[in-house]
């Protein structure tokens, strides 16, 4: 059987707390070609306008969006199974997509995302996560972030799904975003110095970065194959 060519990775990528697509993409966007080139990236904006000041407003214009609402020590959630029918019903619609990058609460809600699907709570209607890119991530059930009912067992087994998590050196959510490394089987890794954003890579994160493409690449080859297999018989 002849190999399928090469195909880029879809990717539905998840912004920022009070951000938005736009926003995410311009930051996304300063990344080397040499990434860009290999990635087909697809920026959503949240179903819902964002209920209070932005933290961006001093260096994006708006509009600001938020995926989901919570209390202020985060241990209840508001709108949070709505969220989840519309990106499903984006990927419905757009898809397929083979994966997510997600930022900050885009990344919270991601990095959920697999144990909820694997346990059918979530993305029931499409086809199963091949990784993640993961950027000031947490988790649901961690020491900032009560878990919502439908994440409580997300985290129960390590997730082999591949996953890449970007993690700032001064950003207020670094400790969340280790501790969740735990949770992946065998995750890829870009430290930077900065805070709470999305960095721009240099030479070496750069090589991680390709590195982890031409794993998920691997890995969307096989799941792409199984499915031409599974057609033939």
């Amino acid at each position: 059987m002849e190999r399928q060519i090469q195909r880029k990775p879809r990717i539905l990528c998840l912004h920022g707390f009070r951000t938005s697509a736009e926003i995410l993409k311009r930051q996304v966007l300063r990344w080397p070609a040499t990434v860009l080139d290999k990635l087909d990236l697809v920026f959503l904006d949240a179903p819902y306008p964002a209920q209070g000041k932005s933290g961006v407003e001093r260096f994006f214009d708006p509009p600001y969006y938020e995926w989901f609402q919570a209390t202020e020590d985060f241990t209840e959630y508001t709108n949070f199974e709505e969220c989840l029918a519309f990106i499903e019903d984006n990927m419905m619609k757009s898809g397929p997509f083979d994966g997510f990058l997600g930022f900050s609460q885009g990344a919270l809600l991601s990095a959920a995302l697999p144990g909820m699907q694997r346990d059918g709570l979530a993305l029931t209607r499409v086809p199963r996560i091949k990784f993640l890119i993961i950027i000031s991530g947490a988790k649901f059930g961690g020491p900032k972030f009560a878990h919502h009912k439908l994440t409580s067992n997300a985290y129960s087994s390590p997730l082999e799904c591949p996953s890449l998590h970007i993690i700032g050196e001064t950003d207020f959510m670094k400790q969340e975003s280790t501790s969740l490394l735990e949770y992946f089987v065998d995750p890829f890794v870009i430290n930077h110095p900065k805070g709470h954003t999305i960095p721009e890579l240099d030479e070496k994160s750069t090589e991680v970065m390709l590195g982890f493409i031409e794993r998920i690449q691997k890995t969307m080859a096989t799941a792409d194959e199984q499915i031409y297999l599974n057609a033939e018989t």
